[in-house]
């Protein structure tokens, strides 16, 4: 049985008057994981705010390597020396502003594996891509890079993110059905592999989820939970869709 997660990918936003917010009044049935990233800069802040309860902090991304002359990034290494349990990698974002190829995701896949840090591989097509039919084409690439440079028995302790660019910060969101499609691919692909690890990787759906179409998204079969963007930061509205994946 998969365990029901919620993700508050707080993106560069935030402050320590939120993170204040969050550590004092936040608080969720034990039953759904819930993992904050925020910017690094606060990291320290919620992860000693969280420590007598069962919520994780991760990272937004890490470096390739560990360590050397690569100023402005952050290894792998040093966020689990910081407390950090989880990595986002491959944000759209990230693909798209900073031109990360499937290779490099790959390699801080790896990279966050060996330093002790739990990737959330982020995948996805653009509306031009889906319009064009072939979303899961490109999804299936995104995943394939991992399979081949890590294997699939790297996916059981990893955690797979569907975010449809489309509707990533702007409103639009995948339909129950599209989403649910989706994941039943993502698992069809792993299951190419092994069926044992597509059946126990957890999938989150990720494109403005928000408190009222939370409970319709995650009721779906094969979605175990999101990844939120701009509702995280909003306290009472994420408080609400953790509440909705426990269900």
């Amino acid at each position: 049985m998969r365990a029901p997660m919620v993700a508050a990918n707080w993106k560069m936003n935030g402050s320590r008057a939120i993170c204040r917010e969050f550590v004092e009044h936040f608080d969720v049935d034990g039953s759904v994981d819930v993992v904050f990233f925020p910017p690094f800069l606060y990291t320290s802040m919620l992860m000693e705010g969280f420590v007598s309860r069962s919520i994780s902090v991760g990272v937004q991304d890490v470096c390739h390597v560990n360590s050397g002359a690569y100023t402005g990034e952050i290894g792998a290494e040093m966020a689990v020396d910081s407390g950090a349990t989880y990595s986002l990698v491959g944000h759209s974002e990230r693909r798209s502003l900073f031109g990360e190829t499937d290779g490099l995701i790959a390699e801080k896949f790896t990279t966050c594996q060996q330093a002790g840090l739990t990737p959330v591989l982020c995948v996805g097509e653009s509306r031009e891509e889906r319009l064009d039919g072939r979303a899961e084409s490109v999804v299936a690439k995104q995943i394939g890079s991992i399979l081949r440079t890590a294997g699939i028995k790297a996916f059981a302790n990893a955690v797979i993110a569907y975010e449809p660019v489309w509707a990533i910060g702007t409103g639009e969101t995948a339909s129950p059905a599209q989403a649910q499609s989706m994941h039943a691919f993502i698992r069809a692909v792993l299951a190419k592999s092994d069926a044992t690890t597509a059946r126990n990787t957890r999938v989150l759906y990720g494109g403005s989820v928000k408190a009222s179409n939370a409970s319709e998204l995650f009721a779906e079969r094969d979605i175990d939970g999101g990844l939120v963007g701009g509702a995280s930061l909003e306290f009472k509205e994420f408080t609400k869709i953790c509440r909705a994946a426990s269900h």
